[in-house]
């Protein structure tokens, strides 16, 4: 029997955003996509980085389940203002008001990252789950600005309101992470490392 880290590997990532898709791309790495089942919802009491560990375990484990053997990429994104958790907003007037609420504040970004290995002999040790925290500094901004920005970029489906890697850099005062993409979505430092820890070549090497 071959080892694990010699085996094909089919790498999947379980998520419906572009943005997460178009990051993974950045590896080279051939990869399907498969959009995971689940209630997002937080549980009661339950603190932003578990309602995003969780979630994005069980967005991998929803996967995996579907397609035995693969190694599947879960992610989920919770932004916390004063510890409570900020949604996507889904229309103008949310997102208004979660830009008024943060303008000339730090905001905290809980970017989960689960890579759960469907080869592993023993299910208990297919998971590896990690918390990047993007810390993001607000501009204080008037309302007419706030509103024009949304008007154009219109990032109802973003926790926060505002896409980094586009327009939402300009009302964005200050960005700190170990991690550049994980407040866009999908950590790719944290991944790479997860990804080599069982296996998964790059550069084409195998």
């Amino acid at each position: 029997m071959k080892p694990l880290d010699t085996l094909p590997v089919h790498l999947v990532l379980a998520s419906s955003s572009a943005y997460r898709k178009e990051l993974l791309s950045r590896l080279h790495l051939p990869f399907d996509v498969a959009v995971p089942d689940i209630d997002e919802s937080p549980l009661p009491g339950e603190s932003p980085s578990a309602t995003a560990l969780r979630l994005a375990r069980e967005k991998a484990a929803a996967v995996a389940a579907r397609l035995p053997g693969s190694v599947v990429i879960g992610s989920d994104q919770v932004a916390t203002l004063d510890d409570q958790q900020i949604g996507k907003p889904g229309n103008h007037a949310n997102a208004l008001r979660q830009l008024q609420q943060m303008r000339g504040r730090r905001v905290v970004f809980h970017t989960a990252l689960c890579v759960w290995d469907g080869r592993a002999a023993d299910p208990a040790k297919a998971a590896q789950v990690q918390d990047i925290q993007t810390t993001v500094t607000f501009r204080d901004l008037p309302d007419t600005e706030l509103d024009a920005y949304l008007r154009i970029e219109q990032p109802y489906d973003c926790a926060g309101s505002a896409k980094n890697e586009g327009l939402g850099i300009a009302i964005l005062e200050r960005i700190d992470s170990s991690d550049p993409t994980a407040l866009t979505g999908l950590p790719l430092i944290a991944l790479t490392g997860m990804l080599r820890q069982i296996g998964v070549p790059f550069f084409g090497l195998a």
